[in-house]
């Protein structure tokens, strides 16, 4: 076995060294041969996954987050060669939600499930802005939850609890948004909170955002949050996004698609698996089965 090894080493708690050190071991004793290389910047994983030869090798590794899996993924669906190898993430960011679906949680179990070599097919979504592409294999994410990672962003020193942190300011501070959404063939044209288009049931650090979604039914499942839910009303459903309950609130709508389209008023930032990237408008498609993943 042969794999090529990306390690962000500024991922989570930067703690990918320590990572790589406790792995390693699992990939010496099955006989797997890596070549590991370091990022250096925003978007090097995505090149390296673009444009580095896969001839000879098994799999394309990933030690790191959400979003380095995310930039691995646009790089190998975006090959001119059309050459792809299944994916294996080793968890070392501070969300890692894929894996959450996927039961492994810890690098350990994720390594061996790599050496095991037994993959799975996934799906992803196909995000048209403007003429700009990008794919999504997490969550599309618009209105609220956007300013909640934007904000995450610009404190990132608190860890993991930067999201709780934010998402209270950003209750406090929130704006409607008017736009019009159409999944599938039903149009809404309405003033909305948020929308999110999820791919996996988990987002972040175990929030179950999406209880109904599957990573390869050919669907993405998008949770709508009306314009006229009150702050307290947010605070209230906030907590039940840790088990999934926030479905049954009423200001709270859940679709299921194969595609959707997003047109506001004004035009904003995106919240693209975890990473703030692109703007709308945005049309959307599933790719079914079109990401290769160890499991």
């Amino acid at each position: 076995m042969k794999f090529i090894l990306v390690v962000n080493p500024h991922s989570g708690n930067k703690q990918s060294t320590e990572i790589l050190d406790m792995v390693k071991p699992i990939f010496d004793s099955s006989g797997a041969e890596l070549s590991i290389m370091m990022t250096t910047f925003p978007g090097h994983a995505e090149e390296l996954a673009a444009h580095l030869d896969l001839v000879d090798y098994d799999g394309f590794l990933v030690l790191g987050g959400d979003g380095t899996f995310h930039e691995v993924v646009n790089g190998m669906l975006k090959r001119h060669d059309g050459r792809t190898l299944p994916i294996g993430l080793i968890p070392g960011g501070s969300g890692n939600s894929i894996l959450h679906d996927l039961g492994f949680i810890d690098p350990v179990s994720a390594a061996k499930a790599i050496v095991a070599q037994q993959t799975r097919f996934i799906d992803a979504a196909r995000i048209q802005m403007n003429q700009i592409v990008r794919y999504s294999i997490n969550l599309i994410g618009w209105g609220l939850v956007t300013d909640v990672g934007k904000r995450a962003e610009l404190i990132r020193w608190l860890g993991p609890s930067r999201y709780t942190v934010s998402s209270i300011i950003e209750i406090l501070l929130r704006k409607n948004r008017r736009a019009k959404l159409v999944v599938d063939d039903k149009t809404f044209v309405d003033d909305f909170t948020f929308v999110i288009a999820c791919n996996s049931i988990h987002i972040g650090k175990g929030m179950k955002m999406a209880p109904s979604a599957q990573l390869d039914d050919g669907l993405i499942d998008l949770l709508v949050v009306d314009g006229n839910i009150t702050r307290p009303r947010l605070f209230s459903v906030l907590p039940k996004l840790f088990d999934g309950t926030h479905v049954n609130e009423p200001e709270v709508s859940y679709h299921q698609a194969s595609t959707f389209s997003l047109f506001p008023e004004t035009n904003d930032i995106l919240n693209i698996d975890g990473e703030i990237a692109g703007t709308t408008p945005i049309t959307v498609r599933v790719l079914e089965h079109a990401v290769e993943i160890f499991a």
